[in-house]
């Protein structure tokens, strides 16, 4: 397009089909241009080093090196480029990381096309750009009072106890006692604001503190 700069583009995803359609979706708009393409992480740092674009699309649960992490290794040499994470997950736990590690802005992988043109340009002004969903749990966050997150002995109580481990099972696993599994619990029961191990269990889920497989 004449007159105009033509945004150059990286598509991280570990899907190949993913790929492939955002990359047949960009080709049909000249205000773009796909420079390369990378199915895990640590490729897609090789593959930015190498073809320097504007933007990147990120997605964030991938092999080999997640997108959080590579946002952050993006963010620590240096990179120009501006990161837009594009992924299925909006919980507390992928999209605070995201956003803390530098990401520009972050969508969900149903956005349509129009939006997603849109959110581009806006990411390679600089400009952040959030799903309504997204943005509603980032203002659930700042408008909740402050609580003290789980610790990660907490964390791996409860991810024991939602796959079925009585505390036994749990304090042989991560090699404590009955009573040291107990007393994580209870404060993880103070910090979730809830009474029971199923309770327990629920919230952390449904927060996207653990996951159940």
């Amino acid at each position: 397009m004449s007159g105009q700069q033509v945004i150059k583009l990286v598509i991280v995803d570990d899907h190949p089909v993913v790929r492939d359609g955002l990359r047949g979706m960009f080709a049909g708009d000249d205000r773009f241009t796909v420079l390369g393409e990378a199915g895990d992480g640590r490729e897609a740092l090789a593959v930015t080093d190498a073809v320097s674009p504007d933007v990147v699309l990120m997605d964030l649960r991938m092999p080999v090196m997640d997108g959080v992490t590579t946002i952050r290794e993006l963010k620590a040499r240096g990179a120009a480029a501006r990161v837009l994470v594009l992924t299925t997950y909006d919980t507390d736990s992928d999209v605070l990381p995201a956003i803390k590690a530098g990401a520009t802005g972050y969508l969900l992988k149903d956005t349509p096309r129009e939006e997603l043109f849109r959110a581009v340009l806006a990411a390679h002004r600089g400009e952040s750009v959030l799903s309504p969903a997204v943005a509603g749990r980032l203002i659930g966050q700042l408008r909740s009072p402050a609580k003290e997150p789980l610790s990660q002995r907490e964390l791996e109580v409860l991810t024991l106890t939602a796959r079925g481990c009585g505390n036994r099972e749990t304090a042989r696993r991560l090699f404590i006692s009955e009573a040291t599994v107990k007393t994580h619990l209870l404060h993880a029961y103070a910090k979730l604001g809830v009474r029971d191990r199923a309770a327990a269990v629920a919230t952390a889920i449904e927060r996207g503190l653990i996951r159940r497989d």
